[in-house]
């Protein structure tokens, strides 16, 4: 996320702020806050930075609503929120702030909400709100203030609520002071203050309507008689005021009054207020039940008077204990409700005392000390209350419901009896009626249901039996709820389902099992409500299934859209049979946390292709890995919650295909390495969860490091305060990657092309320059076994007249024609013999390289064996180093038998010193005088060894010209040339 970081610069109080914007790029993430909808609401909940710079610092300037309650906030810097001009909600509550100062809420001309409660604010400055002009509600509830700055919300002029509940104000006059300004006002809540009297020297803001002031010290009024004269509902409870303080105020536009837990009688209250209408007023709290009724009779008698039709009565805590038949039959104007509730009632009847009342619609007893609801099949037809439409027994004792109990209101829609100690009701309890369509039996004791319990409740849409003690579900129990939409059963013990259990369920959309003990559902358990079902809840349960099944029990259930397996009994699921899920093509939400998978398949939910949110967290045991493709089905996967689940690790391939997915959670799972990839192959993904994972901050994780900290598409929660387990005092996004720099396309490319270079190189250097990098190499050894010295200084006087080299094959001619003619005649030549003249134990290379440069000549006696010799490949190689680099005449070539061009062009150095220097061929059978050609080969021969081995190319071009004079003299045939080699013929 891009971070805004600001600098504020000041002055003096008379100059202005200026504010530098410095852009940084980080990864999309918050330090302290998670982004609720993209860039405009964010909750910074629970955390336990103490500064408020470290909460917004890095918040972007769109942010419009901001909630940054339940920390440990001591105070708020000036121009905290200077960057945050867009904020129209801001919540500060439950932290300790004490302090505020002049300049926290400039540029926030936009904010219309301010939330300061549960903090320890005991004073405020009177300049605290002066930029806040689009203010419209302020809460300041549950904090120390004694007292509120008069100029205070001068500028908020648009303010219309204002809470400053539970407070420590004393100064009733002192508050209107600060408030008459604010002509917009219409709520202000003072309750729970230490206002001991409403004297004030100021009105109250005509536009105030609502105003609450209970649970003060009020002793006394002491206020104008117009102060109320504008306000529409006031509440005045819980003070110590009696009925003479009303004495002359002007109620006239009171709407509704609530003096519960005051001294106030209502007949002289009514009297001292003549312009308060009785029927705006709420009597609870006014000891009514005294004087057995004859209080609640003299209401009526004066409501009777009243013109206005009585909307509500309220007689809530009046220590009511009886109710007499007829006791309400004055109360002629009463249309709407009646709330007997906290009262000490243990009986209503058939609700005698409501006698004379046909406009009643709604009739609360809750909180009271009933016990049993009596039988009223006798009473007379004209005591039927056919206008009562709701009527409420919660939160009571009841333990036993008779038959016929509501005979005298068959009108009625909507029935709660939840909450009490119901074990026995009636087969007939709830008969006729017809009109319900809301019953409430939650909470109670209730063991069994019978087949004539709902029998009348045709019109039944809701039905609630949540936490009782149900065990089995009858045939046809329900047969004749064919309208009812929700059925709640969750919290019993249910284990089984009688056949036909669910016949007549016609148009039921959901149903609630979850906390019972079904042990397992099959294709036959919901087989009545396949069509219609939308909701299966089986929340801890005890299914489990131990062994593969053939047939999925949803597999009927095209319509289903919510499915909860959370949390099964005792160990919870351990397999999902095959093809589980299948028919389930509506399904848009699966919960199957609280679990203990052994693992998934690749095609868990591949029947699940409308699958919009789906919850895994805590499912599965120890460390499994996904596998790849478990997903790749659900394209239109929207949530996914994977928290908790024991995941080793996850490949791109787990993801694939959720091009739908915007909202990932992997938090408190095993992986200690993800790849990026994973990630980013999810083109619509914009909040991912990584807290509490043992992510390793080492070169495996860099990649993954790199991208939160640049990705600007993905909110990675609290990147910033996720730490490495390896490293103590070490941040995921910044711990050192520097030596996990490196380039591996470069290296991979260096290192292959050299292996490229070198494989298409190497042949043609194999083929040109072997034996002249052998020589060097064998040079090289010489030289540094000091070999090199020791030669050169043999130069200028040798040791042999000619070196011989020659193979094995051809040594019967060496030693018993070349070896006579040379060395046995009258002036005989130094030949060196490998076989005679070779140091023993000395390596063979150094003998050639001494005996090469220890003779002025080299004899190469080739022939086909010559050819294939490798050492005598080097012996040529070495001479012809010396003739072509070091420009010494010492390489003589002797033929002994004709070797074709094609066989010698493979032979490079041969060709070439061929192609330069006139070379000598032994006379074959072939020739006319075969005596006389080898006597004068030998006499060539023997010239070309005593001429000088020092002498420049020149001189070994000039030489064998001569020699070329003298063989055109003594040969027998004409010279010949073979592509341009000379050769003599002999």
């Amino acid at each position: 996320m891009i971070k805004y970081k600001f600098l504020s610069i000041f002055l003096g109080p008379a100059l202005t702020i200026a504010s530098c914007l410095i852009q940084v790029i980080f990864g999309y993430s918050y330090k302290n806050c998670i982004e609720v909808s993209h860039h405009n609401e964010f909750k910074c909940i629970n955390r336990y930075a103490k500064s408020l710079t470290a909460f917004v610092e890095d918040l972007p300037p769109t942010a419009t609503i901001l909630n940054i309650s339940h920390n440990t906030l001591s105070k708020i810097p000036p121009h905290s929120f200077a960057h945050l001009q867009n904020l129209t909600h801001l919540t500060l509550d439950s932290n300790n702030i004490s302090n505020i100062t002049e300049n926290v809420f400039n540029n926030l001309n936009n904010l219309k909400s301010l939330n300061l409660s549960s903090n320890n604010l005991a004073r405020l400055h009177p300049c605290t709100f002066k930029n806040l002009y689009a203010l419209t509600e302020l809460l300041l509830s549950n904090n120390k203030l004694q007292s509120l700055p008069p100029s205070i919300f001068n500028a908020s002029t648009c303010l219309k609520t204002l809470i400053i509940r539970k407070n420590a104000l004393s100064n009733f006059s002192a508050v209107v002071e600060s408030v008459k300004g604010l002509t917009n006002l219409t709520k202000l809540d003072l309750s729970y203050n230490r206002l001991t009297s409403l004297e004030n020297s100021a009105n109250l803001p005509s536009s105030l309507q609502l105003l609450y002031l209970n649970n003060n010290n009020l002793s006394h009024l002491r206020c104008q008689p117009d102060l109320f004269s504008r306000i529409c509902r006031l509440d005045l409870s819980n003070n110590n005021l009696s009925s003479i303080h009303f004495k002359g105020l002007n109620l006239s536009n009171i709407k509704f009054l609530r003096l519960r837990l005051t001294k106030v009688t209502v007949p002289e209250l009514l009297k001292l207020a003549p312009s308060l209408n009785p029927a705006h007023v709420d009597f609870s709290g006014l000891n009514l039940g005294q004087r057995n009724n004859s209080l609640i009779k003299t209401l009526c008698w004066l409501l009777r008077n009243s013109s206005t039709e009585l909307q509500s009565m309220v007689l809530q805590h009046n220590i009511i204990y009886y109710l007499q038949d007829r006791l309400f039959f004055n109360c002629t104007n009463l249309k709407g409700s009646l709330d007997l509730s906290w009262n000490i009632l243990r009986r209503v009847g058939c609700l005698e005392f409501l006698e004379g009342q046909y406009g009643l619609q709604k009739i609360t007893v809750e909180h009271n000390l009933l016990t049993e609801l009596n039988s009223c099949q006798s009473l007379p037809f004209q005591h039927h209350f056919n206008l009562t439409t709701e009527l409420s027994f919660r939160y009571n004792r009841i333990l036993k419901v008779n038959k016929f109990a509501f005979v005298h209101t068959p009108c009625l829609k909507i029935l709660k009896l939840n909450i009490n100690t119901i074990a026995f009701m009636d087969h007939h309890a709830l008969r006729y009626l017809t009109n319900l369509t809301t019953l409430r039996l939650d909470n109670n004791l209730l063991t069994d249901l019978y087949n004539d319990s709902f029998i009348d409740l045709h019109s039944l849409e809701t039905l609630n039996l949540r936490n009782n003690q149900i065990s089995v579900i009858f045939k046809e129990t329900f047969q004749s709820l064919k309208r009812l939409n929700i059925l709640d059963l969750g919290g019993n013990k249910i284990s089984q389902f009688r056949e036909g259990a669910f016949t007549g369920l016609e148009s039921l959309r959901n149903i609630y099992f979850d906390r019972n003990r079904l042990k397992k559902i099959d294709i036959y358990s919901f087989a009545k409500l396949s069509a219609t079902l939308r909701v299966l809840d089986l929340q801890s349960n005890n299914i489990r299934y131990m062994k593969e099944q053939t047939t999925s029990p949803f597999a009927n259930f095209s319509k289903l859209e919510d499915l909860k397996l959370d949390a099964q009994q005792p160990y919870g699921i351990t397999l999902l049979p095959h093809a589980f899920f299948s028919g389930l093509i509506s399904l848009t939400s699966l919960s199957l946390t609280n679990n203990h998978i052994s693992s998934f398949r690749s095609d868990t939910f591949d029947d699940l292709p409308n699958l919009e949110y789906l919850h895994l967290d805590t499912s599965c045991v120890g460390v499994i890995p996904l596998p790849p493709g478990i997903f790749k089905n659900l394209q239109k996967l929207k949530i996914l919650q994977a928290e908790n689940m024991g995941i080793g690790s996850i490949s791109e391939h787990v993801f694939w295909n959720l091009t739908s997915l915007h909202r990932l959670q992997l938090n408190r799972n095993a992986m200690t390495t993800v790849d990026p990839v994973v990630f980013e192959k999810l083109p619509n993904l914009t909040y991912l969860d990584l807290r509490n994972t043992p992510l390793s901050c080492t070169c495996h994780n860099s990649e993954l490091q790199n991208w939160t900290n640049t990705n600007q598409r993905v909110q990675i929660v609290y990147l910033y305060s996720m730490r490495c387990p390896d490293l103590s005092n070490s941040s995921f996004y910044n711990f050192d990657t520097k030596v996990c720099y490196l380039d591996i396309g470069v290296y991979l490319f260096a290192s292959t092309s050299n292996v490229v270079f070198l494989l298409t190189i190497l042949p043609l250097l194999y083929v040109k320059l072997y034996w002249k990098l052998k020589y060097s190499y064998y040079v090289f050894r010489s030289w540094f076994g000091e070999q090199w010295r020791r030669l050169r200084d043999a130069e200028e006087e040798c040791k042999y007249d000619a070196f011989i080299s020659y193979n094995s094959a051809d040594e019967e001619w060496v030693l018993k024609k070349l070896v006579p003619n040379l060395e046995g005649n009258s002036s005989p030549l130094r030949l060196c013999l490998h076989h005679r003249d070779f140091e023993p134990g000395r390596y063979i290379v150094d003998n050639i390289v001494s005996a090469v440069y220890k003779s002025r000549k080299t004899v190469c006696v080739v022939s086909q064996h010559f050819l294939r010799s490798e050492w005598c490949s080097l012996e040529i190689q070495l001479a012809s180093h010396l003739l072509f680099h070091e420009l010494r005449d010492v390489l003589v070539l002797v033929f002994l038998e004709h070797i074709p061009e094609r066989q010698i062009s493979a032979y490079h150095r041969m060709r070439k010193v061929m192609l330069k220097k006139t070379y000598l061929q032994w006379p074959g059978s072939d020739c006319a005088d075969p005596a006389q050609a080898q006597e004068l080969f030998w006499v060539q021969l023997r010239r070309a060894l005593r001429s000088s081995g020092s002498r420049g190319l020149a001189d070994v071009k000039e030489r064998a010209g001569e020699e070329d004079t003298l063989g055109e003299e003594l040969r027998v045939n004409q010279p010949q040339t073979d592509n341009g080699r000379n050769f003599i013929l002999l």
